[in-house]
C-alpha cells in the first residue's frame, strides 16, 4: 500500500512500528513527522486502538516522557514493564535520561 493512500491511524502505526527497541519517541514527534504538528492527540487515539496491529505503542510517551498513556495498558504496569524489559529506565512514570533514548521519526526516517 502506498503511503499515500494510508489513513492517519495507519501512518501513526507505520511510524510506530519503526521506533527501534529500547528507544522511545513522543505522541508530537509522530504527529510532526507526519505533517500534522497539532495533532498529538490524535496521534494517541490512533495508538489507543494499535493492540491488535502488533504496533509498539508503549514507546511513546508525551513530550516530557511522561508514560501518559498507560492506562490504556492491561494490567497496572505493563507499559512500564514493556519499556523496562527493553532496558529503559521509568521512575513515577518518566522515562529516565529521556533525551538519551529518544528516537526522532524526522531525523531518523
Amino acid at each position: 500500500m502506498k503511503p499515500e493512500t494510508l489513513n492517519f491511524f495507519d501512518k501513526v502505526y507505520a511510524v510506530a512500528k519503526q521506533i527501534p527497541f529500547g528507544r522511545v519517541t513522543s505522541y508530537g514527534a509522530i504527529a510532526n513527522y507526519l505533517g500534522a504538528a497539532r495533532s498529538a492527540r490524535m496521534v494517541g487515539y490512533a495508538l489507543i486502538g494499535s493492540v491488535s496491529k502488533d504496533v509498539p505503542a508503549h514507546r511513546v510517551v508525551n513530550r516530557k516522557g511522561l508514560l501518559t498513556g498507560k492506562h490504556h495498558f492491561e494490567g497496572t504496569n505493563l507499559m512500564q514493564q514493556l519499556l523496562e524489559s527493553e532496558g529503559i529506565v521509568v521512575e513515577e512514570n518518566q522515562v529516565q535520561q529521556f533525551e538519551a533514548v529518544f528516537w526522532d521519526p524526522r531525523k531518523e526516517l
